[in-house]
């Protein structure tokens, strides 16, 4: 048995994985309650808002795949809030942007992640919503000790709260000065909030009331309210100017989660579940299409073989994604996901780095042409998500915007039931607290494009093509794999790495989140500046330099990352064995802090 640095879990009540400890431990908690997959993820959720503020918050937005036990297929719940009504090309154009910038008012959507852990408790969870907001409410109010990155996060933006941000300065800057790590830190404004919803709640009778009741609250109530009275405020922006904001209490009013049917495609013995091209999702669905035709079955999975195949799949499968993909009826998804489509992009890949960027032509259409930024010193990653480096520094574009991270949960019960969920946005260097609700909104609309007739360009009540993107993989017809990490645009190429390092390379869930992980930036970022980086590869440095010789011979523009920064990855499995089902968990290493739980 080869080293992990933690036990692949397993046991045969259930299992919880998150991207913070004191998450995962509320989950199991749920579950010990007698509450279901679903409670726990919910209650997860709300969680991570509180323990988590710079990778998500209230104001964000979440992708949730739920697959109830025996189910021919998850279920999508759509939390992707949608663009305001006043929100145009012609209104950014007067303003004289070309992007939507990154943080501040302008990029406001509709925040949908309320909505969607509602919809999903009150459809498919048992539990009462007091019980599944009770922790949040209790770590938001008597505190809890700050993982290492938030004061990294809170550092880096001290200036724009003293400055512009005084709102955000008042809770996240006590006494003037940045929290120290480990600290007790409270969000008073948050708990009070979310105890006065389920108070609200409490008038009526009956737990589905209840529930939407606090949806009332919330998109048609106070909430809604004291969004549009602050949407008149100006607030400074990575523009370098102040603008106010274009979201409007009727936005969400209008507004209602949705519960979709998956994208999936069959993969040997699995069938793998996505969202929608609303989301990235189908990317990974298309590099396991082409991927399919190559001979990866006890393949080395550090050496250039298999590193140079998984890069160009990804970059065919991204040139898709930018140029075809967004919140679009009219998006081809039967055809770009159909296995010929597949077997002509993959006679694409060559033996050298394409330098190219190949979205293909599918159902007799060329593709529409989209915007490729080339990179300078601001580009590369993303730029609008936030995250620290290693070393507990923040990661800063010359623009001044923030890049790559979010938060990811998975549980697995003992009925058989699974969740993947990947919360986001509302990050506290987002966008600036709303004093009478303790958090901001979602800058999720700088990843429309203003460049007219995309599918992902910005028209009025349209989502954002996000990059968020959960996965349930079912296993000889059966339920088996929740998983899925943070990362922006790496999100579906490290969840591409655990799936074929597990099914491939003969690794544990533990095994293959801990292996060396690398991405491409060769694609065009969806966040602002929205840069590109024409063959890059970032490697860990734990891949062998036989390994980064061979891939700069070939082409590739190798860059070498620390040994323990690329990918946050989780994952839950439950297997039926002996009359018992059989549940396992995995966690991230990297940034000391996600958390995985089984018994």
């Amino acid at each position: 048995m080869s080293f992990t640095t933690r036990p692949e879990l397993h046991g045969t009540f259930g299992a919880v994985a998150s991207t913070h400890w004191i998450a995962s431990a509320v989950g199991m908690r749920i579950l010990e309650r007698g509450g279901n997959a679903f409670d726990a993820a919910v209650a997860v959720g709300f969680t991570l808002q509180v323990v988590e503020p710079h990778l998500n918050g209230p104001g964000g937005e979440v992708p949730i795949l739920a697959c109830r036990a025996g189910a021919a297929a998850p279920d999508v719940i759509c939390g992707q809030g949608p663009a305001p009504r006043a929100a145009t090309i012609d209104r950014f154009n007067a303003l004289g942007l070309d992007l939507v910038p990154g943080t501040g008012q302008l990029p406001a959507c509709v925040p949908g992640a309320f909505g969607a852990w509602l919809t999903l408790l009150r459809d498919y969870g048992t539990l009462p919503l007091a019980d599944v907001l009770e922790p949040a409410i209790g770590y938001a109010g008597a505190g809890h000790p700050l993982a290492w990155r938030v004061p990294a996060a809170i550092r880096a933006v001290k200036s724009l709260f003293e400055l512009h941000w005084r709102s955000s300065a008042a809770i996240y800057l006590p006494g003037g000065e940045v929290p120290e790590t480990g600290a007790l830190f409270r969000n008073r404004a948050l708990a009070t909030l979310y105890a006065a919803i389920v108070a609200d709640a409490a008038r009526v009778a009956g737990r589905e009331q209840q529930i939407e009741r606090a949806l009332d609250y919330w998109y048609r109530g106070p909430v809604a309210e004291a969004i549009d009275r602050f949407a008149g405020v100006e607030v400074h922006d990575v523009t370098g100017r102040a603008h106010r904001g274009l979201l409007a209490g009727a936005d969400l009013a209008r507004w209602k989660p949705t519960i979709e049917a998956p994208m999936a495609v069959d993969y040997g013995r699995y069938r793998v579940f996505k969202c929608g091209p609303w989301s990235q999702g189908p990317v990974l669905l298309q590099m396991l299409q082409i991927l399919a035709g190559f001979d990866l079955d006890g393949g080395d999975p550090l050496g250039p073989d298999f590193v140079h195949v998984l890069v160009e799949a990804t970059k065919l499968a991204m040139a898709d994604r930018d140029a075809w993909y967004g919140d679009d009826g009219d998006v081809p998804m039967a055809a770009l996901l159909d296995p010929a489509y597949a077997t002509a992009r993959r006679a694409l890949i060559g033996t050298d780095a394409s330098d190219a960027v190949r979205p293909g032509s599918v159902d007799g259409r060329a593709p529409p042409r989209f915007p490729i930024l080339e990179a300078g010193a601001a580009a590369g990653r993303g730029a609008g998500e936030p995250t620290v480096d290693r070393s507990g520094e923040a990661v800063i574009s010359r623009g001044g915007a923030q890049r790559g991270d979010t938060c990811h949960v998975d549980v697995a019960d003992r009925w058989g039931n699974l969740v993947a969920a990947t919360p986001s946005g509302g990050w506290l260097q987002s966008s600036p607290v709303i004093p009478e609700l303790g958090f901001g909104l979602t800058t999720r609309g700088q990843m429309f494009w203003l460049t007219p007739g995309l599918a992902s360009s910005l028209a009025p009540g349209r989502r954002p093509r996000t990059t968020l993107t959960p996965t349930i993989a079912y296993r000889d017809g059966a339920p088996y794999l929740a998983f899925g990490t943070p990362g922006g645009d790496q999100q579906d190429q490290w969840s591409a790495l655990l799936f074929l390092h597990h099914v491939h390379h003969a690794m544990n869930l533990q095994a293959a989140i801990d292996a060396p992980a690398l991405h491409t930036d060769h694609l065009a970022s969806s966040f602002w500046p929205r840069g590109f980086r024409r063959r890059a590869v970032t490697l860990e440095d734990r891949f062998p330099q036989a390994t980064r010789d061979e891939l700069a011979r070939r082409g590739h523009q190798v860059v070498v990352a620390d040994g323990w920064t690329e990918g946050r990855l989780s994952a839950c499995a439950t297997v039926a064995a002996d009359g018992l089902r059989l549940v396992k968990a995995a966690a991230n290493p990297r940034t000391m802090q996600g958390y995985a739980l089984a018994r």
